[in-house]
C-alpha cells in the first residue's frame, strides 16, 4: 500500500517554481497539514506578462505537471510582478 504523503513539501515546490517559471515571488501554502496532498500557490514571475488567465495557468501546469500529478489539490494565482506590486499598494493581500 502507498503511502498517502505525496512527497511533494511546500518548500520543494516553491523551489521548483522559482527555477522553472523565474518566479520573483512565491508563496506555498500547504493545506493539507503536512501529507503534501492539497496545495495553494501565489507565483509572480515575469512570464506571465502579456498573457491571459488561462495562458498563465497552462503554463505554470506543464512546467509543474509531475508535480501536480502528486498532489490532490493545487489552487494557483499568477500575477506579473507590476501585477503584484499594484496588489500590495492596494493591501489586496
Amino acid at each position: 500500500m502507498s503511502s498517502p504523503h505525496s512527497g511533494i513539501t511546500a518548500e520543494s515546490l516553491k523551489q521548483i517554481i522559482t527555477e522553472r517559471l523565474h518566479a520573483v515571488h512565491v508563496e506555498v501554502v500547504d493545506q493539507s497539514g503536512g501529507c503534501g496532498q492539497m496545495f495553494d500557490v501565489v507565483i509572480v514571475s515575469p512570464q506571465f506578462q502579456d498573457k491571459r488567465l488561462l495562458a498563465r495557468h497552462r503554463l505554470v501546469n506543464e512546467a509543474l505537471k509531475d508535480e501536480i500529478s502528486k498532489v490532490h489539490a493545487f489552487s494557483q494565482k499568477d500575477l506579473t510582478p507590476e501585477e503584484w506590486e499594484k496588489k500590495k499598494e492596494r493591501g489586496e493581500l
